[in-house]
């Protein structure tokens, strides 16, 4: 019984803290909406042709993390499967 109130506790407080955290997300963006100047340096880097540079880069570091973390996920599968196999 004691158990149950544990992780009945411990789903409400993760529960609360995302929706903490959704909430302040929101309002973080909601300020950003708020500023009607347009950013110089982003007009600046779309005129030369630059924006693309910065736009491949974050998608190639973006991809490797990703595969980074797939490959990471397929080695613990297989220890965990070698663990119970034993």
């Amino acid at each position: 019984m004691g158990r149950k109130i544990v992780s009945r506790f411990s789903r409400f407080s993760f529960l609360v803290s995302r929706l903490t955290l959704l909430v302040l997300v929101s309002l973080i963006s909601m300020s950003s909406f708020a500023q009607d100047k347009s950013v110089e340096m982003a007009d600046g880097m779309r005129s030369n042709g630059k924006i693309y540079i910065v736009v491949a880069v974050c998608l190639t570091i973006l991809i490797g993390l990703f595969l980074y973390m797939m490959r990471i996920d397929m080695k613990m599968s297989k220890i965990e499967k070698n663990k119970h196999a034993e």
